[in-house]
């Protein structure tokens, strides 16, 4: 554990550990700071800023973005004073014209007293305000189908030439960390539609329960056995635990989570993450006497 901190918020003592995101203390205590291109299963980017605030440190007063300020020490932070209140004002009202028909983000506007009518709307504009939220999510969770293309007022999150991605998984990651819903896909009981190309689902072959389009299973699996060759997991642990992964459609982080012990193995039964679980749980548990206790298995299991 790091080095624990007490910092005051809107006068409110809030303990933190050092080099903890500013926004996440305020959160974790109850304190509501505005934003819109935070997701808690990522990393802060700060490109809306409207979760600026006021930091007071050795009396020195600045404005951060509370999502990217690290707290290195004890550090008193205003989040509602006049001069950010009128800031973020203007923010908001920036992003209503970059994203004229975004509903989530004319009622945040509207609550922040916005002066939009002095402002023209960005030709074009549709719902998104560029903040690279999904780019990321796809960069992390998926296999980097989507980028930020053009410049000016011609940029556009889109897939490469606003084709059909052959790198696409269909795992819809994208659309479920987007802050203002723009990215938009459909689906039906057999696979889902994102992005110009369709995908079928995967059944759990134990449960039997779709978790997955298959495209996002299979580079689940193949990434989970990658990443397990490159810590030596060795084949005997990975089919004992159960070797399976899957990508759960429109979930953050629910991909790689499975170990494969050889890629050539593929293709393993798909599981979904409840079945994966409950077969590691089971590994666990019959292989207590042959390793001793659980931390050691875990450490077999790792290849540790």
């Amino acid at each position: 554990m790091g080095e624990k901190l007490i910092i005051s918020i809107d006068g409110k003592a809030c303990a933190c550990e050092k080099g903890e995101y500013l926004l996440q203390v305020a959160r974790r205590n109850g304190i509501f700071i505005p934003s819109l291109c935070n997701h808690e299963g990522l990393e802060g980017l700060g490109a809306c800023r409207l979760c600026i605030v006021e930091v007071t440190r050795g009396g020195r007063t600045q404005t951060v973005v509370s999502c990217i300020y690290p707290v290195e020490a004890e550090i008193e932070v205003q989040t509602q004073t006049n001069s950010i209140v009128e800031q973020r004002s203007v923010i908001v009202a920036l992003l209503a014209r970059l994203a004229p028909q975004s509903q989530t983000i004319a009622q945040m506007a509207k609550f922040m007293g916005a002066d939009l009518p002095r402002l023209a709307e960005r030709p074009g504009g549709d719902k998104c305000i560029l903040c690279g939220l999904c780019v990321v999510a796809c960069e992390q969770v998926g296999t980097g189908a989507i980028a930020k293309v053009n410049r000016g007022v011609e940029k556009e999150i889109a897939t490469p030439y606003h084709r059909p991605s052959a790198e696409c998984i269909g795992c819809t990651a994208c659309a479920n960390v987007c802050p203002t819903g723009q990215i938009e896909y459909q689906q039906d009981e057999q696979g889902v539609t994102i992005w110009g190309r369709y995908f079928d689902y995967v059944a759990c072959a134990a449960c039997g329960k779709q978790f997955a389009t298959a495209a996002a299973w299979e580079f689940s699996a193949l990434s989970s056995a990658s990443e397990a060759a490159s810590v030596g997991v060795g084949a005997d642990a990975g089919a004992d635990a159960g070797a399976g992964a899957g990508a759960g459609a429109g979930a953050i982080g629910q991909g790689r989570t499975g170990v494969v012990a050889d890629a050539d193995a593929l293709p393993a039964p798909p599981l979904c993450p409840e079945c994966q679980r409950q077969q590691v749980a089971e590994w666990l548990a019959s292989s207590s006497g042959r390793y001793g206790n659980v931390r050691v298995a875990m450490k077999e299991l790792a290849g540790e």
